[in-house]
Formats: structure tokens, C-alpha cells, sequence
């Protein structure tokens, strides 16, 4: 009986990104399966969210290939934008709008007609649990409710494949918890999302599969269980230390810096 090939939604190979003399990103392979979390872990300046700038076509690759959702990232960019989304490390809303009409307005900019923008808002609101601060200005907004309104943005039109690049930065456990908690329920739904993440507990909750990218490549990948087994450790946390060389006070500081 044949065997089935799994599905991709980013495939890349050799991928390189420099700036000037320095190279960035350095001959990088990822597959990432459809319909999973895929998270990629690595030191402050490894090259996460250049990687990421390069999938998401914001910036264009100096060698290799990618092809996201199985369309090429250079070639066909337009196709690639049109079926992914991204949430950068800091959120992106209008602090002068409230959180309906920062909705409101991507959903018109997206072409909604202006009904059906209020309606996909309102829907929003209520999912994200921003029901009752939907008509203050966002500016009001706590860190977790303006990252929870920030990846609400990301998806009024639901992504295929969503780029989240540490969506929890500086938030407390509890908002932490419903962010985590959001990316459950949309890749239960069919999106895949490609995590990047500072946090190790994170990653180990979240993630189907892991890369570790140090220094612009990626030292290790697998499952959170198969990376732990590689090393002999009970924790990520350890696997990362392990891997990247790094000391716990030195990670520590990292992750206090994101």
C-alpha cells in the first residue's frame, strides 16, 4: 500500500538572507506540516524573525528557495500574501480607534462590505473575549488584550497559515493562557501557524514539531519528546541550554529581553 506524503505548507531549502557582510540567515530547511503549530526556537539574533520576514515575503531570499502553501515566495508573492497573515512582536492596531473600528476598518480594507465588516468585528469581539471593551480606544487596552485584538486583526479574513512571531512577549500568565488558548482553536480549525517564541514552556505546549535555529541554522528539529530524547533532558528548557551553548543566567536574559 502506498504511503501517503504528508502536506506541506512551508517548504524550504537552503534559504540565506545577508545584510551587508553579515549573513543573517544561513542555508536554512524547514517543512512544516498543514495544519500544525511548527515552532522555532532560538537564541536573541538567530535569524527567527528574519526567517519569517522571507516566508511572509517582506523581505526577498539572497539564495536557496521556499515555497509557502506551495507557492514560490519570490515568483509568486502576490499568491503567497494572499493566503497568509502575520502578527509581529509588537501589536499593530490604532491605539487612536477603539477595538470595533480597528476591526471594522481591516474588514473594509479587505473589501467587506460594510455590514458584513461590523458583523465579522462583532464575531471577533465576542471569540476574543472583547466583548464589553469593543467601543474603547485601543490605546486603553491592557498588553493582553491589545495582543489578543492584534491577532483578532490577523484573521478577519481566517488565514491558511499564520505567522505568529512572539505573540507573548511581556504579556502575565494569564494572558499568555488565552493567547495560547486562540492558537488551539484556530489550527483545530485547519490554520497552521508558525511560532516563534522566547518562552520554552510555550513552545513545549503549543508545538507539534520544533526547529532550534542558532547562529542562522537550524542545529536540531523534531517533536518537543524527540528533541528531549536527543539530549537525555526532561525539559526544553535543557535542550535549548544543551544545544545553543548558552547558560541558564544568559537565557534568562534573553527571554527577560524579548
Amino acid at each position: 500500500m502506498l504511503k501517503l506524503k504528508t502536506a506541506l505548507a512551508i517548504e524550504t531549502e537552503g534559504l540565506v538572507k545577508r545584510f551587508g557582510k553579515k549573513t543573517a540567515v544561513d542555508g536554512i530547511d524547514l517543512a512544516v506540516p498543514a495544519g500544525t503549530v511548527y515552532g522555532v526556537l532560538g537564541p536573541n539574533g538567530a535569524g527567527k524573525t528574519t526567517t519569517i520576514r522571507m516566508l511572509a515575503t517582506l523581505l526577498r531570499p539572497d539564495g536557496g528557495s521556499a515555497r509557502v502553501l506551495g507557492h514560490d515566495v519570490v515568483t509568486e508573492a502576490d499568491a503567497v500574501r494572499g493566503c497568509v497573515s502575520l502578527t509581529g512582536q509588537f501589536a499593530s492596531v490604532d491605539d487612536e480607534l477603539t477595538g470595533r473600528e480597528n476591526l471594522v476598518l481591516i474588514g473594509r480594507l479587505l473589501g467587506f462590505a460594510r455590514r458584513r465588516a461590523e458583523e465579522r468585528a462583532t464575531e471577533l469581539l465576542d471569540a476574543f473575549g472583547l466583548a464589553e471593551p469593543a467601543d474603547r480606544l485601543a490605546r486603553t487596552y491592557s498588553g493582553g488584550m491589545r495582543r489578543r485584538l492584534d491577532i483578532a486583526a490577523s484573521i478577519v479574513v481566517t488565514p491558511e497559515l499564520l505567522f505568529l512571531d512572539e505573540p507573548t512577549t511581556g504579556l502575565d500568565p494569564r494572558s499568555r493562557n488565552q493567547v495560547w488558548e486562540i492558537v488551539r482553536v484556530l489550527v483545530a480549525a485547519g490554520t497552521t501557524v508558525l511560532l516563534t517564541t522566547q518562552h520554552l514552556d510555550e513552545a513545549d505546549r503549543l508545538a507539534d514539531r520544533l526547529a532550534i535555529i542558532d547562529r542562522g541554522k537550524v542545529i536540531a528539529e523534531g517533536t518537543p519528546g524527540e528533541l528531549k530524547s536527543l539530549v537525555g533532558a526532561t525539559t526544553l528548557d535543557e535542550v535549548f541550554l544543551a544545544l545553543t551553548g548558552l547558560t541558564a543566567d544568559e537565557a534568562t536574559m534573553q527571554e527577560d529581553a524579548a
